[in-house]
């Protein structure tokens, strides 16, 4: 079979199309061929070697969805190694089963982001009516489908954005304000009538995490959840003090599905809010497996919105 490997940690610029051999399931494990691929952040991660998934040589990406060989069952998943692939050998506990009406590609783009997203709103901080919140890179993946819940349990967002069209599909996601990165703290502050932000919800990092501990209210949170300009400066905790109390969480995924039974009623949701049409799922981009490649480098130079799918 044909598949995505890297042989060594690097730029995009490491990953090498070829034939591999097909996995072999061990017990415990299904056949599964590949009907489409989710590409993440994580994935440059694993592929730079920040400590993510498979060391090299391996095949990379953990999220797709596709078909029990040798059955109609349709299954999603979020953390089965070894993903850049048309087949899979993966736990059958890490699997969930996609409902009717929901398309694969669909599953596909919206596992991963679609939890991480559910899970900052409705845990990390779980949004209250009326609550001021800021989403970062509200164009993207995550930052859609997180001003998306958010803005159904009430909260009004602010969102920011690097260019006019990520700022209109932002808006169409459903920000309230959408803003630039310069100077975002302050205008949040403006914007909140001085009071501040109850959450902000960070996937970018180092370039904007310092500034967004300004523009939080007293005892509110600041939520980081990625890392995409790099990780942040190391952060005195006495700091937090002068500037109320604040909270500072990074979560995982991994800890929110830690189980087979968490993950499953994780994803049911998901799948709910997007059957209900609650839950836009918007696949910016598709590319051939062949051309994992190109894709890391749109990813990483931010030409993508939405979701990104890679076809075998």
């Amino acid at each position: 079979m044909q598949a995505v490997v890297f042989d060594r940690n690097g730029g995009p610029e490491v990953l090498e199309f070829k034939d591999v051999p097909e996995p072999a399931p061990k017990d415990g494990q299904v056949l599964v061929d590949v009907g489409a691929i989710g590409v993440n952040f994580r994935d440059v991660y694993e592929r730079e070697g920040h400590g993510y998934g498979s060391p090299p040589p391996a095949v990379i990406g953990v999220e797709g969805a596709g078909i029990i060989a040798g059955t109609s069952e349709r299954v999603a998943w979020i953390d089965v190694p070894h993903s850049y692939a048309q087949r899979v050998a993966a736990d059958r506990e890490r699997l969930v089963a996609i409902p009717d009406g929901v398309e694969t590609e669909v599953a596909a783009a919206a596992l991963l982001q679609g939890i991480t997203a559910h899970y900052l709103a409705n845990d990390s901080y779980p949004v209250q009516r009326g609550d001021w919140v800021l989403v970062h890179a509200g164009a993207g993946g995550v930052g859609r489908l997180l001003i998306q819940i958010a803005k159904s349990l009430g909260g009004r967002v602010i969102s920011t954005t690097s260019t006019a069209d990520k700022a209109r599909l932002a808006r169409e996601a459903g920000a309230d304000e959408v803003l630039g990165y310069e100077g975002f703290a302050q205008r949040a502050r403006e914007i909140t009538g001085g009071e501040g932000l109850a959450a902000v919800y960070d996937g970018v990092g180092k370039a904007t995490f310092s500034e967004g501990l300004k523009a939080i209210r007293p005892l509110g949170r600041m939520i980081l959840y990625g890392a995409a300009s790099g990780q942040p400066d190391p952060l005195p905790l006495q700091s937090l003090a002068p500037l109320g109390s604040l909270y500072v969480q990074r979560p995982t995924i991994q800890t929110y599905t830690r189980t087979g039974q968490l993950l499953r009623e994780r994803a049911s949701k998901v799948f709910d809010l997007v059957q209900e049409r609650k839950l836009d799922i918007r696949v910016g981009a598709r590319y051939p497996l062949r051309e994992a490649r190109q894709a890391h480098v749109d990813l990483e130079a931010r030409k993508t919105t939405g979701k990104i799918l890679l076809l075998p």
